[in-house]
C-alpha cells in the first residue's frame, strides 16, 4: 500500500486504475465534449481515473485505486480585517510564494497585458530575480505585445515579442496532444505555437494562471442559491457544446437524457460544497473542477522545456483566498491596490481588458467616456479587413480557416475510419454547419471532433 497526497490545486493530473471493465466511459466523453474538460475524476475510460484535489488516496500493491479521503475541503470564512491589511498579507504571502518557488533562478515570465503575469513582474522587480519576459500576440490581432513590452521595460526586463502564426497546429497536433493528455481541446493552448522558442530560453516560467479566478468576483453579487446551478450550467457548457453532446449521446444510445446527466453530476459538486455565500462558493466550484481538469494541462507545454511554478496554485493562496471577504475580492481589487503601491508607473499602463485605460482610470471606460477609443478602434478593424487583414481574436481563426487549414482539418477528422465512435455523418454535419451556418457557434464542436479524432488514432485505433 502507498499514499498519494494531492494539493488543492494540483499542477499535475495524476492517472490511476480502477478495478472496472476497460470501457470507453462515454457520458464522461460527452461531458467532455460539451465542457471542454472531464468532470471529477474521469477520463475517456471506465477503469482509468484522475485523482480529486486536496485528497489523501490509498494505492494498493497492485496500482489500484483503492479509497479517498479530503484533507482540504472549500470553505468561506472571512476575517475581520481591514482592506489595507488584506492587501498588505498578500503582498507579503505573494512575494514569500514567488522568492520560494523560483529561488535564485532566472525566471521566465510570459507577460500579458492583464493583471495576473503584472503582479508577478511586479513581484520578481523586488526579489531582484533576473527575468526574461516575452509575449504572444495572435497575427492580424491585437498587439499584446505593445502592452507587455511597455511593463518590461518600465521594470528593466529583457522582453521578446513572438506571434501566434496562422496553421501552426498541423505540424505540432500530435505532440500537443500527448503533452495535454487528450485532456481538453488543442486550440486554446497557443503556446504551443512558441514552444520552440521556449526551448531556447534558460530558467523557471513563473506562470499566473487562476489569478484572476481566485481574486475577483466569480458569480453575479444577486445571484441566489436557487438559480445557481442553472447558472452554472451556462457557465461551463461551451457555445455548440450541448448540440454536440446530445449528439453524441444518441448516437451512442445511452440512457436518459445528456443535460439530466450534466445537470446531476453539477449538483452533486455544488452541494458537496459546505459554503453559504454562493460567490464563494461558485470560485470554490471552478477552481476544484475547471483549474484541475482544463487550466493545469497547459502547464504541460512548458514543462516540456524548462521547469515551472505557478505562485496561485500554492496551497497557500488558496487557504488565504478562504478567509478575505468577497468584497474584497470583487473587481480584482487587491491586485490593483498591489500594483499601485508596489509600481505606480507599472499600474499606468494600459490594462488590456479595459483599454485604453490604466489601473487609475478604468472607471471611465463606459459611454460617453470610451466612445472616441470604440470608434476609432472599430474603423482600423474595418479598414484591415478590406485590406485582407481580418482581425483576429481567438487561436481557431488562425487554425481553422484558409483553404490550406482547411484541407488539414478534413484530414484529421475525416482521414481516419472513426466508425463506431465518431460516425462519419455526424462528423460531417457538425463540419457542415462550421462551414456554412456559424463559424463561432460551431467551431468549439469541430475542435471537440478533432481531439476525440486524434485519440482514436493516436490510442485506441492503432
Amino acid at each position: 500500500m502507498k499514499t498519494i497526497k494531492t494539493s488543492i490545486l494540483p499542477t499535475h493530473p495524476q492517472y490511476v486504475k480502477i478495478r472496472a471493465p476497460h470501457e470507453l466511459d462515454k457520458k464522461a466523453i460527452c461531458i467532455f465534449a460539451a465542457t471542454s474538460y472531464f468532470l471529477g475524476t474521469d477520463t475517456y475510460w471506465k477503469d482509468e481515473k484522475v485523482l480529486p484535489p486536496g485528497t489523501i488516496n490509498t494505492i494498493d500493491d497492485e496500482g489500484y485505486w483503492v479509497d479517498s479521503k479530503p484533507w482540504f475541503e472549500w470553505y468561506y470564512k472571512p476575517r475581520d480585517i481591514s482592506f489595507d491589511q488584506a492587501v498588505s498579507e498578500f503582498t507579503d504571502l505573494f512575494h514569500t510564494i514567488c522568492k520560494e518557488q523560483a529561488g535564485d533562478r532566472t525566471v521566465l515570465l510570459p507577460l500579458s497585458g492583464g493583471l495576473d503575469s503584472r503582479t508577478q513582474a511586479v513581484a520578481y522587480s523586488k526579489l531582484n530575480n533576473p527575468v526574461i519576459s516575452y509575449s504572444y500576440s495572435f497575427h492580424n490581432g491585437y498587439k499584446e505585445g505593445a502592452i507587455s513590452r511597455q511593463i518590461a521595460k518600465e521594470l528593466g526586463y529583457e522582453y521578446r515579442d513572438l506571434t501566434i502564426p496562422n496553421g501552426y497546429l498541423w505540424d505540432k497536433v500530435d505532440e500537443l496532444a500527448k503533452l495535454l493528455k487528450y485532456g481538453t481541446e488543442f486550440t486554446h493552448p497557443r503556446q504551443m505555437a512558441v514552444i520552440d522558442e521556449f526551448r531556447k530560453m534558460d530558467g523557471v516560467f513563473t506562470l499566473g494562471h487562476w489569478g484572476d479566478v481566485l481574486f475577483d468576483a466569480v458569480a453575479p453579487k444577486d445571484l441566489r442559491e436557487e438559480d445557481a446551478e442553472e447558472w452554472m450550467l451556462k457557465k461551463i457548457i461551451v457555445k455548440g457544446g450541448q448540440e454536440l453532446a446530445e449528439a453524441l449521446w444518441l448516437e451512442w444510445e445511452l440512457e436518459g437524457e445528456f443535460m439530466e446527466y450534466l445537470r446531476q453530476r453539477t449538483k452533486e459538486i455544488w452541494n458537496g460544497l459546505k459554503i453559504d455565500d454562493v460567490g464563494a462558493k461558485a470560485r470554490a466550484y471552478y477552481s476544484s473542477t475547471r483549474a484541475v481538469r482544463w487550466t493545469n494541462l497547459g502547464f504541460a507545454i512548458f514543462e516540456a522545456t524548462n521547469p515551472f511554478e505557478a505562485p496561485y496554485y500554492d496551497n497557500r493562496m488558496a487557504e488565504f483566498i478562504c478567509t478575505i471577504p468577497e468584497e474584497y475580492l470583487a473587481g480584482r481589487k487587491i491586485q490593483i491596490a498591489y500594483l499601485k503601491k508596489q509600481s505606480p508607473e507599472v499600474a499606468r499602463i494600459t490594462w488590456q481588458a479595459q483599454r485604453p485605460y490604466n489601473l487609475y482610470d478604468y472607471h471611465k471606460n463606459k459611454v460617453p467616456h470610451n466612445l472616441p477609443y470604440r470608434i476609432v478602434d472599430k474603423a482600423k478593424r474595418v479598414i484591415n479587413a478590406k485590406l485582407g487583414k481580418p482581425y483576429i481574436q481567438r487561436n481557431w481563426e488562425l487554425q481553422f480557416l484558409g483553404m490550406e487549414n482547411d484541407e488539414k482539418l478534413q484530414e484529421r477528422i475525416f482521414g481516419e475510419n472513426l466508425h463506431p465512435f465518431l460516425p462519419k455523418e455526424l462528423i460531417t454535419r457538425f463540419y457542415n454547419k462550421f462551414s456554412t451556418d456559424d463559424r463561432v457557434k460551431y467551431s468549439h464542436p469541430v475542435s471537440m471532433l478533432l481531439t476525440l479524432a486524434v485519440w482514436w488514432k493516436n490510442e485506441v485505433g492503432s
